[in-house]
C-alpha cells in the first residue's frame, strides 16, 4: 500500500507520488505513539457527528452559530457510527475514538471538519447556508477551542483533508477560465488557514490529497465529466504539493513537522485490485446497513471498510516512521 511520507523541517524528507520534497540530513523525530491529541479539519470524508453538532454535518456548531462555550465543547460527545460511511470513518479507526467525549479516548479526536465543506466560501458557493468551509473551521477552533483543549507539541497531530468538494464543484463551473490560477487562489486561502493554526500552536500537520473521485459512481458513468474531474484533481494535487513544500520552507525554527499521505494513489491501488482488499463492486454503491463487498456507500462516499483500510495504511506508516 502507498502510505504516509513523514517530513520535518529538521528531518529526512521522502518523495511520494505527487507530494514530493527534497532530502535533509536527519531522521524524523515524529512519534505516533506519543500522540495524544488529533485535530481534524476538512469535509465529509473526515467529519464525525457530535451531540452539539449540526445533524449529519459536524461535531460542533455550524455557520449559523460558530460559537460554543468551553463546557459545551468539553461535554460534547461523538455519536457512534454517524459519519459519511455507513458507520465509522478513518479518523475514528486511526485514533480509536469511536464515541463519547473525546477527552475519554486514549488518542483524543477533536474534529472540526464539516460535511460539504470547500476551502473558502469567498471562492466557491457554500453547499448550504450553515456550511462551514475550511478557513472558518480554523477560525472557529482559534476563537472558541484553542484555549480550551490541549495541543502540546510532540503530542498533537492535525489532519487536513480538503478539496474533494472543490474539485467536484468546479466541473460544471463555467465562470472559471484559468483553473491553475484558481487552484492557486484556493491554496492561498488553504495555507493561510494552516499558518493560522500553526501560529496558534498546532505544529504537526498531516495533509491528504484528493482521491480519484472521477471513479466514484456519481461520475464514472460520464466519460467526459470523469476526464475533466480527473484533470482538476491532478491540477489540485500538483499545486497542493507545491504549497506543502512552500509552507515547510516558510516555517523554519518553529518545530513544524509536515506529513503527507497520497490518498489518490492509495485509492487507485484499491480500485485497481478490489478483490485483493475484499471488494467485488467498485462502480456501484449500496446505501444500506451492511454494504458487504461494496467500495462505495453512496454515489460519492466510500464504505466503512474503505475507511478502516485507509486508517490502517496511515497508521502502519506512522508507526514505521516513529522514532
Amino acid at each position: 500500500m502507498i502510505g504516509v511520507t513523514l517530513i520535518s523541517i529538521v528531518s529526512l524528507i521522502f518523495s511520494l507520488s505527487g507530494l514530493a520534497a527534497s532530502s535533509t540530513a536527519r531522521v524524523s523525530t515524529f512519534d505516533w505513539n506519543a500522540i495524544k491529541y488529533v485535530y481534524a479539519f476538512g469535509d465529509s470524508y473526515s467529519f464525525v457527528q457530535g451531540t452539539d453538532g449540526h445533524a449529519n454535518f459536524s461535531f460542533i456548531g455550524d455557520a449559523l452559530d460558530l460559537s460554543f462555550t468551553p463546557t459545551q465543547l468539553l461535554t460534547n460527545e461523538i455519536v457512534p457510527r454517524n459519519t459519511s460511511s455507513e458507520a465509522s470513518n478513518w479518523l475514528e479507526f486511526l485514533t480509536g475514538c469511536f464515541g463519547g467525549r473525546p477527552s475519554a479516548c486514549r488518542k483524543q479526536l477533536w474534529n472540526f471538519a464539516f460535511a460539504g465543506a470547500d476551502i473558502d466560501g469567498a471562492l466557491l458557493p457554500l453547499h448550504h447556508d450553515f456550511t462551514v468551509p475550511l478557513v472558518d473551521q480554523v477560525n472557529q477552533w482559534v476563537q472558541f477551542a484553542s484555549k480550551v483543549i490541549s495541543h502540546p507539541v510532540g503530542q498533537t497531530l492535525t489532519t487536513w483533508w480538503i478539496g474533494i468538494n472543490d474539485t467536484g464543484d468546479t466541473v460544471t463551473n463555467t465562470t472559471i477560465t484559468d483553473f491553475n490560477a484558481f487552484w492557486e487562489l484556493e491554496m492561498t486561502s488553504y495555507f493561510k488557514a494552516v499558518q493560522i493554526a500553526t501560529n496558534n500552536g498546532l505544529r504537526a500537520h498531516l495533509f491528504l490529497n484528493v482521491p480519484p473521485e472521477e471513479r466514484s459512481p456519481a461520475t464514472i458513468s460520464s466519460p467526459t465529466k470523469a476526464a475533466l474531474m480527473k484533470e482538476h484533481i491532478l491540477q489540485f494535487n500538483t499545486i497542493l504539493s507545491k504549497h506543502i513544500t512552500a509552507f515547510k520552507a516558510s516555517n523554519p525554527g518553529k518545530c513544524v513537522t509536515v506529513l503527507t499521505f497520497d490518498a489518490n494513489t492509495w485509492f487507485n491501488s484499491v480500485l485497481d485490485a478490489p478483490a485483493s482488499f475484499g471488494f467485488n463492486n467498485v462502480t456501484g454503491f449500496c446505501t444500506c446497513a451492511e454494504p458487504t463487498g461494496f467500495f462505495w456507500f453512496n454515489s460519492g462516499h466510500p464504505t466503512e471498510r474503505v475507511h478502516k483500510l485507509l486508517a490502517g495504511a496511515v497508521e502502519a506508516q506512522l508507526l514505521r516512521g516513529a522514532s
